[in-house]
């Protein structure tokens, strides 16, 4: 199967440039030509990497680069006639995987591609969290209750991880919100009962062993009882 490239490139010769040479190589590509496409397309399609431009039109790149880190962690390469450190330090820091400067050897890039998408090959490891009847493909970010697929959320997948990995554990909503949103989220713990409630009703509802539960004064835990609220 070939690897697919998604490109965010607003200059369209450039753009174009770099899908007849990547295709040429044996790359499946996408482009797109704005900041809010190229969010929308690196969440929803089924991309191996990203080539991302900084200076894009509505959205530039650094903000692209924060939107899909917040739900995905696909290999992303800037691609910018920004040079200075700073502006790598910047990309590089929210989470860039690597950064070409402008003008670039096409066969740098090319090995740039292939060093990161080896880095993520070779990271991948098959590895399946168990609870009761639930089962948690981490490679594959697949869900399954007795043998059902569930469709989860990259946020509602990272809270079910976190309560399997921590089952029978009574678990605050403080406690949750640093772990699942991170120590520098400052919404309100709101967020985690919003977020129970999304799971609840994905992996409890249509089941008769309700697996979630409240516990009264101090939050929630995954196990096999009633709840306590």
């Amino acid at each position: 199967m070939k690897e697919k490239i998604l490109i965010v490139e607003d200059e369209r010769q450039i753009a174009r440039f770099l899908q007849l040479e990547f295709e040429h190589e044996g790359y499946e590509v996408k482009i797109v030509y704005d900041g809010t496409s190229g969010v929308k397309e690196a969440l929803e399609g089924d991309y191996d990497l990203v080539l991302l431009d900084i200076m894009l039109p509505g959205m530039d790149g650094y903000e692209v680069l924060k939107k899909i880190r917040e739900n995905s962690d696909i290999p992303v390469i800037m691609l910018t006639a920004k040079y200075e450190v700073k502006d790598k330090v910047r990309g590089l820091d929210i989470g860039a995987d690597d950064y070409v400067t402008k003008p670039f050897s096409i066969e740098e890039l090319f090995a740039r591609v292939r060093a990161a998408l080896r880095k993520r090959n070779s990271s991948v490891k098959r590895d399946v969290l168990r609870f009761a009847d639930i089962v948690m493909d981490l490679t594959t970010h697949e869900v399954r209750r007795q043998g059902v697929k569930i469709e989860l959320t990259k946020k509602e997948f990272d809270l079910l991880e976190f309560l399997m990995r921590n089952a029978n554990i009574a678990l605050s909503r403080e406690k949750i919100l640093q772990s699942v949103w991170g120590y520098d989220y400052y919404g309100d713990t709101n967020v985690v009962d919003v977020y129970i409630r999304y799971l609840r009703s994905k992996i409890d509802d249509s089941f008769d062993r309700k697996l979630i539960h409240t516990i009264r004064g101090v939050g929630y835990s995954l196990r096999d009882g009633e709840d306590e609220d």
